[in-house]
């Protein structure tokens, strides 16, 4: 059953097609002019609408003109007593699917229509197959289960259907454009244009002519009118990154703009409107920065409606396998090899802390199937900083508490997995010898083990130490 519109002036037409239709099981309405048609086809879209072209007080091709204004996928079937060549070709124009002249055979005009809806049916299921691959693939690319990252989506489909301004934070190298992409992806906004710019890599007159355009003669070089970047995205997204870097000067510009939705170009006398969201993202702190007076109160809350927070990695070590196993798949397409990665070399790329995050992991894993010779990465294609690291020899500067605060319980997690893991490797998997290292019962070990899914890994690692007790022997 689809959902159609019957528009023309004339009483029987409108009762013979109603009938007719209403009979072949679909959802009929009926208009007798445009002006009604429009009323209520924004009151409840129709799937087709079959319109006569010469109607007192609009004609059939100005109603399919402005229909296809706010419904540019419904299917549309004119009908006429006065056919031309010119009023065909202009209702093909603007997306007609087809045209029938009066007086028609009824049965031609039911085939017409089973077409026309057989075309609206596909182009729906089209868009809705893109549109679900997009959502999914844009998410797929934020890799992590664990519970914070589960979070993290969660928001992203929630505050994908608003319009408010976002601010995401977090320390450099966590996803953040990537996190802004997918917000952007998921909106009624994904059509339209996602432009991002890094705040900080600019000077304070670069950025304005970069954010708001400029025009013609504004200064030496500005040869012709350009836009910015806000009229470039108008109806999409704009991704501030680094916000933090923002000059106060242009903070002062910026918040006009989010005040009065309107920009003007450099060198310009009069304001555009412009219809676009804002995501804003930075590392720095800008709450602190706010009482430090380095950073506009105004700003921040216009900037900050909706906050979204991405957790370091060592804050979320369980994504750490996942991720690894992604990197090295990508990097392995990229290079044409197939490569896997050893027992060991997974320890040390989890064990290790990640100040640089995702990205720093990312440029590992680049670097370890460059360089790895044989079938399967190995700890020496690591860098001496992870294979290197024992975080019961931090510095003091890694002992002190960061600014931003930690999850003692994960740290703590962390530290004590470490451990098992070593006390483990000196000792060749054997467990008494281990507990004793710790200082612990062989069962209080053994407990320990199965919290952190690692009691498995004893039975390898004594393989491992008997192979090379043989191969020295």
């Amino acid at each position: 059953m689809a959902n159609l519109l019957i528009v023309d002036d004339e009483p029987g037409m409108r009762q013979l097609l109603s009938h007719v239709f209403g009979r072949a099981g679909h959802a009929v309405r009926a208009a007798e002019n445009g002006t009604k048609a429009l009323e209520l086809l924004k009151q409840a879209p129709a799937d087709l609408v079959i319109s006569d072209v010469k109607m007192p007080d609009m004609t059939g091709i100005e109603l399919l003109r402005r229909l296809r204004e706010f419904l540019p996928d419904a299917a549309v079937v004119m009908m006429t007593a006065f056919a031309t060549v010119e009023t065909a070709r202009e209702a093909f124009k603007l997306g007609a699917d087809d045209f029938i002249q009066k007086p028609f055979d009824v049965d031609e005009l039911k085939l017409i229509v089973e077409k026309a809806l057989e075309r609206f049916q596909l182009l729906q299921e089209n868009r809705a197959f893109r549109r679900a691959q997009r959502e999914r693939g844009r998410l797929d690319q934020i890799i992590g289960h664990s519970q914070k990252m589960q979070a993290v989506y969660q928001m992203i489909e929630t505050v994908a259907q608003v319009q408010s301004t976002v601010l995401i934070t977090g320390e450099s190298g966590t996803g953040k454009e990537m996190v802004a992409r997918a917000i952007h992806n998921l909106s009624p906004r994904a059509d339209k244009p996602f432009m991002p710019i890094n705040c900080g890599a600019f000077t304070e007159t670069l950025l304005e002519s970069e954010l708001f355009g400029y025009t013609r003669g504004a200064f030496t070089g500005a040869t012709a009118n350009r836009k910015g970047l806000f009229e470039a995205a108008d109806k999409g997204t704009i991704f501030l990154d680094e916000i933090g870097e923002m000059s106060p000067t242009m903070q002062v510009k910026l918040l006009r703009v989010l005040q009065e939705r309107k920009v003007r170009p450099v060198g310009a006398h009069e304001e555009t409107g412009v219809d676009t969201r804002v995501i804003a993202a930075t590392n720095r702190d800008l709450a602190a920065m706010v009482k430090q007076g380095s950073f506009r109160e105004d700003l921040f809350y216009r900037v900050s409606v909706i906050p979204i927070e991405l957790p370091p990695l060592r804050e979320r070590r369980e994504d750490i396998p996942e991720l690894v196993e992604h990197f090295v798949q990508k990097f392995c397409r990229q290079t044409g090899r197939d490569l896997r990665i050893s027992e060991r070399a997974k320890e040390l790329l989890e064990a290790y802390s990640w100040h640089g995050n995702v990205r720093e992991l990312e440029h590992t894993i680049e670097r370890a199937v460059a360089l790895e010779r044989t079938d399967t990465i190995q700890p020496e294609s690591l860098p001496q900083s992870v294979t290197n690291y024992n975080p019961a020899h931090v510095t003091p500067s890694e002992s002190e508490l960061p600014e931003e605060g930690l999850n003692l319980v994960a740290h703590l997690e962390h530290l004590e997995k470490t451990y098992l893991l070593e006390a483990l490797r000196r000792t060749g998997g054997n467990q008494t010898r281990a507990a004793e290292i710790l200082h612990l019962s062989v069962r209080s070990l053994r407990h320990l083990l199965d919290k952190h899914g690692i009691r498995s890994m004893t039975a390898q690692l004594r393989s491992d130490a008997a192979g090379r007790g043989a191969s020295e022997g």
